[in-house]
């Protein structure tokens, strides 16, 4: 064997690194990773100082006269200077030209920048929802909103827990309620804010904002609603929560008052009424009416003639879960100019419509909407089919009573083409 040609080749020749798993390598000579806490406390200094502080903490009485010598041989951090506003150098007026053709998405987050841009993004605000009665009291919402053309102020009028999960919406209010609600009614009187202190309120408003053209409020009297159309002419929209007969002599000296909601009662929230003692100091007093709104408000006969005749504008007529007395479908026809009328929530049409001879026509009506009504009262809806017999469109939407004997007395309405909306 020795003779042969082929040698052989020793292992550690062949390999020169025979154990290449670093694992496999002794403690001593593999290199340890650093780990955060190594990085942290590479200094010594630095790692005296953390634990200093730690011991501080644990300590019941911390020492009066700590040494903190140590820390100087830390090196002071200095941060970089702020870069050049180059805003600055733009006019108020240019930069709300450029905020103004942004989304209104963007408002909020563009008034975070500094102080400045704060108040420019107020400026830019038009419309409010208040929810803080405080906001308005310390007067505050004039300085960040002085240019505001529309307010709601009905929830921060109604003191109900803000951090309560329960919220009650119904069409025309929403409200956080409690835990510990056990009676009747959301609402209660002892939530709702007193009418002095809501006439106040309203007098701030129409002095900061005499361009105000529509105002939502709740539990409001006479006074503070004299306060808004003394100082507010070009007022144009209000929506009224709570609201009675006395109150509406406030706002009898909107002359350019256009839209009006008012909202006597709604059950298990509140209850107050409106007669037609209020619609005809609302009819009176507020001429230029194009659209009203008359919502669980009682009435009869007279109150709806007393709108017709002097409010020779309006256009749209909306009642929602009306009390009204029977006999007021015949008012109907006073409203010359009426071209559409919604009847939303009602219980029943009219509880004695009184003789077809006497009750009249629309001739203007081109629009009748039913929505979630009760369309059992047979003589109510043919007296209403009769009064509107000039309509050109027809919306039933989830009605209750819906027979063949309706769509009969819908036959009357045999002006032009007719269109059935279900």
């Amino acid at each position: 064997m020795s003779n042969s040609p082929y040698r052989r080749i020793p292992n550690s020749k062949l390999n020169p690194n025979p154990n290449p798993n670093p694992r496999s390598l002794p403690a001593s000579k593999r290199s340890k990773a650093l780990s955060l806490p190594d990085v942290w406390f590479k200094h010594q200094s630095l790692k005296h100082a953390t634990l200093k502080m730690h011991l501080r903490s644990l300590s019941a009485s911390p020492p009066s006269d700590t040494d903190f010598s140590f820390l100087s041989g830390l090196k002071s951090v200095t941060l970089d200077p702020p870069g050049p506003d180059h805003t600055a150098l733009l006019s108020d007026e240019l930069l709300l030209q450029i905020f103004s053709r942004l989304p209104i998405s963007c408002y909020i987050s563009n008034s975070l920048v500094c102080k400045r841009w704060l108040y420019l993004h107020g400026r830019l605000v038009q419309s409010l929802k208040l929810t803080d009665w405080s906001f308005l009291k310390s007067g505050r919402i004039f300085r960040r909103f002085p240019n505001l053309t529309e307010i709601d102020i009905v929830n921060a009028c109604v003191r109900t827990p803000l951090n309560s999960g329960i919220l009650v919406t119904h069409k025309n209010l929403s409200i956080h309620v409690g835990t510990e609600f056990a009676g009747t009614e959301f609402i209660e009187p002892i939530y709702l804010l007193p009418s002095d202190l809501v006439d106040s309120g309203l007098e701030m408003i129409a002095k900061g904002y005499p361009n105000l053209r529509r105002i939502f409020a709740i539990g409001a009297s006479e006074t503070g609603l004299s306060s808004i159309s003394n100082e507010c002419d070009t007022l144009q929209e209000l929506q009224l929560h709570c609201c009675g007969d006395l109150s509406l002599k406030g706002i009898s000296r909107c002359r350019n008052l256009q839209v009006v909601k008012l909202i006597g009662r709604v059950d298990e929230f509140y209850n107050s009424v409106v007669s037609d003692i209020g619609l005809t100091i609302l009819a009176q007093g507020c001429r230029r009416l194009v659209k009203l709104e008359l919502c669980g408000c009682e009435g009869s006969y007279d109150g709806i003639k007393a709108i017709g005749q002097c409010c020779q504008m309006l256009e749209e007529l909306t009642l929602f879960d009306h009390r009204m007395d029977g006999g007021w479908l015949a008012a109907l026809s006073f409203c010359g100019n009426l071209k559409t009328l919604r009847l939303q929530s009602c219980k029943s049409i009219d509880s004695d419509p009184g003789p077809d001879e006497h009750l009249g026509s629309c001739p203007t009506l081109e629009e009748l909407h039913l929505q979630q009504c009760q369309m059992r009262d047979k003589p109510g809806v043919k007296a209403l089919f009769l009064v509107c017999e000039a309509v050109r469109e027809i919306v039933l939407q989830n009605c209750w009573g819906l027979e063949d004997e309706v769509f009969a007395f819908a036959s009357v309405c045999r002006y032009g083409p007719l269109s059935l909306w279900f």
